[in-house]
């Protein structure tokens, strides 16, 4: 017998932790506070309701990230996969649910196992120190009471209550016969050589059409529930920022200064896009100050009318919502842990992904850190070149430096996608450029079936070894 790990929050991430470690036969005490206390969003107790959209997005395993992602999580014994190939409905190319059924499933599964305790109840403030193993998966409507704890544990200034998101771009499908790479003033930065940014130029003519197209595209709505929260004026949206005056926006995140368009020499651009590199791989570059509320269709149409982005592919596109999340490469190490207390074990939304799919894949690999450290072992990481472990790599910073060396300032939520894997060459015979090509297709399969593969080797090697 083995001391019990205890699991805050029954969302799709605690209940693939519990489920993880109940089948390592480890004893786990899953500690949910809904239906006694329900948050501004749920509406049932059941484990792993989901209070959005009821779609799990792509299945298609050999082109898309996410589709990939479900099959890993498959083969490593998921339960949330399980009941939603249970639960599934007609949805074309994308795994949709019967959000019922599928909660249903969850729940039955939790409390029909022997070695899983269900306690109702809201766990207000710090884990009790004599909880020696702790998964903390609240999701993003983490009772303040523990947000409070958790914000007073790591020391930071804030946990983000409105999350922010500028859109991502796949590098190749920018056009650098209109762009060009320039630090403002030439400026060499941390990390950096004087040309970190890909600068989009706009003209007169150019600026104030975007400007008008900004202003007039469809928003999203705030739930009611968000409609008291302030924005921060660091991260206002885009269109809000627009509508303070014509020229605000050129004077903010778009200011044309110190920038020398060499494809123009002479003309001063009216206004400047400027896009920052977003990951190590150098794959995915981020929209500077570009956060926004708009509809994402409108987000498409609107951004592709900036000049070097007519074709542009998006990896992910913006939003503003109620969120928290932590600084998890600055606070997390590679097993999840709390670096300040390692007892404490993070998963799900508040590690900072995005999505059903990811938060209760980061709930899976929680659940199979925490039990192998019950049972004496360790376990190796899943390799980088895997969905799992390519989002781990991006929420833990396996791309900074083994000291912590790196700029976390500006770590985001995100979904799984390609742009996070370490790049591999398609097949020499396809052609053509950008993701939607017979070339970017082909790169995606060599991708999949090259995740697929090292990942069953990680599940069949020796990956746990006796700890010191």
């Amino acid at each position: 017998m083995t001391a019990k790990v205890h699991v805050i929050g029954g969302g799709l991430a605690g209940s693939e932790a519990a489920w993880q470690l109940a089948s390592a036969g480890i004893s786990v005490v899953l500690h949910e506070m809904r239906p006694t206390r329900l948050t501004e969003a749920h509406q049932t107790g059941a484990f792993a309701e989901l209070v959005c959209s009821n779609s799990f997005r792509s299945d298609d395993v050999e082109t898309n990230a996410v589709g990939l992602l479900h099959e890993e999580m498959r083969r490593a014994g998921s339960l949330v996969m399980q009941a939603a190939d249970a639960h599934k409905l007609p949805a074309g190319g994308a795994l949709a649910v019967d959000r019922d059924g599928f909660a249903g499933e969850v729940t039955r599964a939790l409390e029909a196992h022997p070695l899983v305790e269900i306690a109702r109840e809201e766990i207000a403030g710090p884990p009790p120190h004599e909880w020696d193993s702790v998964i903390v998966a609240t999701g993003p409507l983490t009772s303040p009471a523990l947000a409070s704890a958790v914000q007073a544990l790591t020391g930071e200034a804030e946990l983000a209550f409105f999350d922010a998101i500028a859109p991502i771009v796949h590098c190749e499908t920018i056009d650098m016969d209109v762009c060009w790479r320039q630090s403002r003033y030439d400026k060499v930065g941390p990390g950096g050589g004087g040309a970190d940014y890909i600068n989009c130029p706009l003209d007169k003519n150019q600026y104030e059409a975007f400007v008008s197209a900004l202003l007039s595209a469809e928003q999203t709505a705030f739930k009611e529930f968000e409609t008291a929260t302030p924005y921060f004026e660091g991260c206002l949206p885009v269109e809000v920022m627009a509508a303070r005056g014509s020229d605000t926006l050129r004077y903010g995140p778009m200011k044309p200064v110190g920038l020398t368009n060499p494809h123009r020499p002479g003309e001063k651009p009216h206004a400047v896009v400027q896009l920052r590199q977003d990951n190590a791989l150098g794959t995915l570059w981020n929209m500077v100050g570009f956060q926004t509320k708009l509809k994402h269709g409108e987000q498409v149409r609107v951004f592709r009318t900036i000049p070097g982005l007519e074709q542009a592919e998006f990896a992910r596109l913006g939003g503003l919502h109620r969120n928290t999340f932590l600084n998890s490469p600055k606070l997390l190490d590679a097993s999840l842990r709390l670096r300040v207390d390692p007892r404490l074990r993070f998963a799900g939304q508040i590690t900072g992904v995005e999505g059903y799919v990811e938060s209760a894949a980061i709930g899976l690999l929680a659940g199979c850190f925490a039990a192998a450290e019950r049972l004496g072992t360790t376990l190796a990481p899943p390799p980088a070149t895997t969905a799992l472990g390519a989002l781990l790599n991006h929420i833990t910073g396996g791309h900074l430096s083994a000291d912590g060396d790196g700029d976390t300032r500006s770590f985001q939520p995100m979904n799984v996608n390609f742009g996070l894997f370490p790049p591999i060459a398609a097949p020499r015979q396809a052609r053509g450029k950008g993701p939607r090509s017979s070339k970017g297709f082909e790169r995606k399969r060599a991708l999949s079936a090259r995740a697929l593969a090292d990942l069953d080797a990680w599940l069949g090697a020796p990956a746990r070894e006796a700890a010191e």
